[in-house]
């Protein structure tokens, strides 16, 4: 009698987001994001966020925020609120804004 080795069973790929066409069309608004970068304004608190003089990359808003007596910085991304008709019904979208 020979021993019996188990044979390895076949991973069926998940039918997750990747299958989701939702989650298809955020991913490719999320690469059309600006991310816009800011060091905070003098006299900011994170109650009240104020943006100061905005930068051209994180590692420079990173740089500059360390330099000053703050060493915050803001991120922002803006969107368009846009209605989008599926089915005959209006559905509210949000689409990033270009800088």
């Amino acid at each position: 009698m020979e021993p019996t080795v188990p044979k390895p069973t076949e991973v069926q790929p998940s039918a997750g987001p990747a299958a989701d066409p939702k989650r298809g069309r955020r991913s490719r608004q999320h690469t059309e994001e600006v991310v816009r970068y800011f060091l905070a304004k003098e006299g900011s608190s994170p109650e009240k966020p104020e943006l100061g003089v905005e930068v051209a990359s994180e590692g420079e808003a990173l740089i500059k925020a360390f330099q000053s007596k703050h060493g915050v910085i803001y991120t922002l991304l803006a969107y368009k609120a846009e209605a989008e008709i599926q089915g005959g019904s209006p559905t509210l979208v949000k689409r990033p804004v270009r800088k």
